[in-house]
């Protein structure tokens, strides 16, 4: 029996990092479509501004490596030459998709490593970790009225695949790669303050 992971076209874990920690921009664009797709296994349509949100990002970043597609062929050239310009869409794109890749990871982690507590839990605590810094008054409501229509753990887990230690295996693989690659992002917008005024 198939797993949500089998099915994704591309998974994190996938996504090729070489040696000095480049990371290939098309690859990550297609994982992150993978990933925006595990918000339709929560089932509630509270998750739709997350959804499109990061859609909206994802889009800004491909038609960056569209536009340029050398010097955008990795996360950090694309944001490198983009350095120069006035207008710095993909890199606002990829700092505000990074910031939502960074609280699926934790939402996830908190899951994993706390199985006796319910995704409306680890969810919430996740937003408080990560989002809810960068959020005013207006969108914070939205975003925690969504952690609320987070569904029952038991639920979760069984749509994302019905051999549970397979699941279980695969998200593991899944998460790991995705925090090494959050992580690899902030630290490259750390390195050279390219967040500042985005």
């Amino acid at each position: 029996m198939s797993t949500f992971f089998d099915e994704m076209k591309k998974s994190f874990s996938d996504v090729k990092v070489t040696e000095d920690n480049k990371i290939d921009t098309a690859e990550f664009l297609e994982a992150s479509e993978s990933l925006v797709k595990l918000f339709d296994l929560l089932g509630s349509s509270a998750f739709v501004v997350v959804q499109k949100d990061m859609t909206g990002n994802i889009i800004k970043i491909r038609t960056r490596l569209l536009q340029d597609p050398i010097n955008s062929s990795t996360l950090q050239g694309l944001v490198l030459s983009e350095a120069s310009t006035k207008t710095k869409t993909a890199t606002q794109g990829l700092l505000w998709l990074s910031r939502g890749l960074q609280f699926t990871a934790q939402a996830m982690r908190e899951t994993v490593d706390q199985p006796d507590k319910e995704l409306t839990v680890t969810f919430t605590d996740a937003y408080g970790k990560t989002l809810s810094k960068y959020h005013g008054m207006l969108v914070k409501p939205v975003f925690k009225l969504a952690m609320k229509a987070c569904p029952y753990r038991k639920d979760f887990f069984a749509k994302l695949g019905a051999d549970s230690a397979k699941v279980k295996e695969q998200l593991i693989a899944w998460l790991e790669a995705l925090e090494k690659i959050v992580q690899t992002i902030v630290d490259f917008f750390v390195s050279g303050n390219y967040g500042k005024g985005l």
